[in-house]
């Protein structure tokens, strides 16, 4: 079942309303159907999903997924991508009594503002989100100065879950058109997080891993002297 703000502010409003306990679950039952979704709760809907460790994300058709991996061959962050539209997706740790994403959703729109952007809170379909935009460097040729920073328009959506935060960040055309940014929402509330059961520090992120058959792969690619960085799993979502 989702847990953390949404719900947080059906409970408040309904016991503001006088609404008994037992019409509150309710109620709740009611708003508890769609994701994202913790390990525990996750519905046999029949989706195919990525198997990232600490993500499971869902094969959207038409969609195409990217790992950004270091030299490692540790798994850094997970997009998915629509044309020209992405969704980066991160989970972090989270307190087991309450949710984060109140203060995550201030230090970033802080952030965005020290760095020459600007970001501010909307209501969307999770709930709050922070909508405007912030500085990017776009990847520059070797050997050439890096190029200067750009406006890159994004929106920032988060879900507080039992112990976890999922934070997801649309740019492209997504950010301004619905329609493009529908199948993303959607993409978004199909994610599953596992957070495990070992104690991590709040706000550290969880950890991802790459599919067995791409690490085999990435292995060899390295090994053959290939460098790290975006990696494409062959199970991917394209469509």
């Amino acid at each position: 079942m989702p847990f953390g703000r949404r719900r947080n502010r059906i409970d408040r409003s309904l016991r503001e309303r006088g609404v008994p306990p037992e019409a509150q679950h309710k109620e709740r039952e009611i708003e508890q159907t769609v994701g994202p979704w913790d390990a525990a709760d996750a519905p046999d809907d029949g989706t195919p999903r990525i198997d990232l460790g600490s993500l499971r994300l869902p094969a959207v058709p038409g969609t195409e997924l990217r790992v950004d991996v270091n030299a490692q061959q540790k798994v850094v962050g997970a997009t998915l991508r629509l044309g020209e539209s992405l969704l980066q997706l991160s989970a972090f740790a989270a307190p087991r009594a309450a949710g984060i994403w109140d203060d995550v959703r201030a230090d970033l729109a802080r952030s965005a503002s020290g760095q020459g952007g600007r970001l501010q809170e909307v209501e969307g379909p999770f709930g709050p989100e922070l909508a405007g935009y912030v500085l990017a460097t776009p990847p520059g040729a070797p050997g050439q100065p890096a190029p200067s920073p750009v406006r890159r328009a994004a929106r920032f959506v988060g879900v507080d879950g039992p112990r976890w935060f999922l934070r997801g960040m649309i740019s492209g055309p997504a950010v301004e058109s619905p329609e493009a940014a529908a199948a993303l929402e959607e993409a978004f509330r199909q994610v599953v997080v596992v957070r495990g059961s070992e104690p991590m520090p709040v706000r550290e992120q969880l950890p991802l891993t790459l599919p067995p058959q791409a690490a085999a792969q990435l292995a060899a690619q390295q090994a053959a002297g290939g460098s790290a960085g975006r990696h494409r799993p062959p199970s991917g979502t394209g469509g």
